[in-house]
């Protein structure tokens, strides 16, 4: 993440509600993950640990090796991994294809390849990395529907990668958002991601987010 001034991100001034997913996974009683990249952990994060129904939201690496799963690799572009985050929530709460539609409303931009403004690269790819077929199938449905209903001006290039494994990023960048609310890319990318979320999914919006150290604490 480059840490000069950019104008405000989509989601401060084009983040609508869109359609729900006409499909989603079975209910279940016991809490589910969801892998989801859409450039900079820290705003996606954020985005999630203020969702109802999110328990935790890890910042992290996938879509590469284990090696290479830090920072310094991952930012040469050429790791193969997405900035991602694992979020563990309660379907009795929130779902998934809730969560997907989140995501493509006011996480990230999803007609944006390789590149969420202001950063660009592999490693900032609006990726959904599937933890078993069913959520392929649900992503892959919902990712067709959107094109179909041409909701954004262009083509949604949100890939689908199956059987990567995730890995937490450096504590430094856990709760990045929360412990940061005045650094420049945070104020000027970040926050309005999270008054977009309040604003536009009233409903699923919480005020204490779900924290990596509180969880940890918790362990």
């Amino acid at each position: 993440m480059v840490s000069v001034l950019a104008g405000p991100s989509r989601a401060a001034e084009e983040a609508v509600v869109l359609p729900a997913p006409t499909v989603d996974l079975p209910p279940s009683t016991t809490p589910q993950t969801a892998v989801l990249a859409g450039g900079c952990f820290w705003g996606v994060q954020g985005v999630f640990q203020h969702t109802k129904g999110v328990l935790n939201a890890v910042a992290g690496y996938a879509g590469g090796p284990k090696e290479k799963a830090n920072y310094s690799a991952s930012s040469s572009g050429t790791s193969g991994h997405a900035e991602s985050v694992q979020i563990t929530f309660d379907p009795k709460v929130v779902s998934y294809g809730k969560l997907l539609q989140i995501y493509f409303s006011v996480a990230h931009d999803p007609t944006q390849l390789n590149r969420q403004d202001p950063d660009s690269g592999t490693q900032y790819r609006s990726t959904i990395f599937a933890q078993n077929d069913d959520q392929k199938q649900v992503a892959a449905r919902y990712i067709a529907q959107l094109n179909a209903a041409k909701v954004f001006s262009r083509p949604v290039v949100t890939t689908i990668e199956s059987g990567k494994p995730f890995y937490p990023a450096e504590d430094y960048h856990q709760d990045y958002l929360t412990l940061h609310p005045s650094q420049p890319y945070i104020v000027y990318n970040d926050l309005p991601k999270i008054e977009a979320l309040k604003k536009l999914f009233a409903e699923n919006y919480r005020d204490k987010p779900a924290l990596v150290r509180d969880a940890r604490a918790t362990d």
